[in-house]
């Protein structure tokens, strides 16, 4: 099965383009959402995050996310132990969901493809790039991060010209820009080599 990865910095606009391919009817692996749930509702790693942290992060039964942000925010340390914990998870879930599908192919959408080292997992990588004022527009709307608390996110990404260099394609998503016909290419572009490899 052929697997499309597609990333990008916060509020790159990693959703809007992954609905396109959806109306494709190719299936999308959000890595993000399924890390999420495992670290609800995987009993290994919800006892491992505990003891990394050193105290109970899920005393009403769900994972206090701010505590667990403050702590491993700037402590590399720690952050690297919750990511060996999860990212692993993440990788298995995946694996098992590409083994159901029927598609032509599949989507891994991951903000941190290349850090959490799924870029080994997918054929081809696309890229979204927006400028940095759109996206930290866009994060306002619909967050209640802070201007402060962006750019540090934004600061611990890898940047786009560095994500770019090790992309397959690059996917423009500023407000100017047409994002359907960019995503139809790309599509037919994988249909094509997918049957030529048959």
């Amino acid at each position: 099965m052929f697997k499309l990865g597609v990333t990008g910095g916060i509020g790159s606009g990693k959703t809007s383009v992954c609905r396109v391919f959806e109306v494709l009817n190719i299936p999308v692996f959000s890595a993000d959402r399924v890390a999420s749930e495992i670290m609800e509702t995987d009993n290994s790693i919800i006892d491992g995050i505990n003891t990394i942290a050193g105290r109970n992060l899920y005393l009403n039964g769900k994972l206090d996310r701010p505590a667990l942000s403050k702590l491993i925010f700037n402590d590399r340390e720690r952050l690297g132990k919750v990511n060996s914990l999860v990212h692993p998870a993440v990788f298995r879930a995946f694996t098992h969901w590409v083994s159901l599908q029927t598609s032509p192919y599949v989507i891994m959408e991951a903000a941190i493809l290349f850090e959490s080292g799924a870029s080994r997992l997918v054929d081809k990588i696309a890229t979204i790039v927006a400028p940095e004022e759109e996206r930290i527009n866009r994060i306002i709307q619909r967050s209640l991060l802070s201007r402060e608390q962006i750019a540090e996110r934004m600061r611990n990404q890898v940047d786009d010209a560095e994500r770019a260099k090790h992309s397959d394609f690059i996917i423009n998503n500023s407000e100017n820009d047409m994002i359907i016909p960019v995503i139809i290419k790309i599509h037919s572009e994988i249909i094509n080599t997918i049957n030529t490899q048959i």
